[in-house]
């Protein structure tokens, strides 16, 4: 059974994996036997964290910050030279958000949002596109993971527009992918996380005490763990997962599904 989830040999691109959902996803990925390269926009904290994760595989630092076209076609010139041609496994986690009031909300909330949410993505995906097929095989397609969030999925009342909206167009961008590249031996997936102890909810936090409003909210009163969105993203990038494209997976304790 383990061999089903062994992902000795493949090499992984995780962007943002420095810290939160990214760092969760890596360790994963590492544990499972892969080599994993990570991006975080500031150098040094991209560097430690590759440092420390060294202790699990061989993690590889590739600092970026994705927020132009520019910088994906950059670094993904710096995965296929860290990659030795062939490139596995893609976790596209990097995100950004912005929150403020309808009535206030500014026009500079959307044009860095979408780029790192949405065409950051897309655009490495396309600039990596030899990569991925000559890792890919009919019997263990390469794997293409988008990190979207519930907040794409159902009214989370977050204030959060732009950044709902990336999320929404981010699972149906996985899933026009996914139809294109299935013939490519390429599966395109979206994982959908709900509230999980990370940056980007802290102020919904008290240490280790969560608002309970917001456990409330969530059909089985907790946050995730750091092992069960790891799991997902290891059982989607290996031979277990194979059969999988096109599919929008939340990971959320029910939000979705029990709304």
């Amino acid at each position: 059974m383990s061999a089903l989830f062994d992902l000795s040999g493949k090499f992984a691109l995780v962007t943002g994996g420095a810290q939160g959902l990214g760092r969760m996803i890596a360790e994963g990925l590492l544990r499972a036997g892969a080599t994993v390269a990570i991006t975080s926009r500031k150098a040094d904290a991209c560097e430690a964290a590759a440092a420390e994760m060294a202790a699990l595989g061989r993690c590889i630092a590739l600092p970026c910050d994705l927020s132009s076209p520019e910088a994906a076609v950059d670094l993904a010139g710096r995965v296929r030279a860290a990659c030795g041609g062939k490139l596995h496994v893609i976790v596209n986690n990097a995100g950004k958000t912005w929150g403020g009031p309808v009535d206030s909300f500014p026009d500079k909330a959307w044009p860095g949002v979408m780029m790192v949410n949405v065409q950051a993505p897309f655009t490495l995906l396309r600039e990596l596109l030899p990569e991925l097929e000559a890792a890919a095989t009919p019997d263990d397609p390469a794997r293409v993971i988008n990190i979207g969030s519930v907040a794409g999925k159902v009214t989370e009342r977050l204030s959060a527009y732009s950044y709902s909206a990336s999320k929404a167009a981010i699972h149906m961008l996985s899933r026009d992918l996914a139809g294109d590249l299935a013939a490519r031996n390429i599966n395109v997936n979206a994982v959908m996380p709900g509230f999980f102890p990370t940056r980007m909810t802290a102020h919904m936090r008290d240490a280790e005490d969560v608002d309970p409003k917001v456990l409330a909210h969530i059909p089985m009163h907790r946050m995730g763990r750091a092992d069960e969105i790891a799991g997902t993203i290891v059982f989607l990038a290996s031979r277990a997962g194979g059969y999988i494209t096109g599919a929008e997976i939340p990971v959320d304790g029910g939000l979705v599904g029990c709304g």
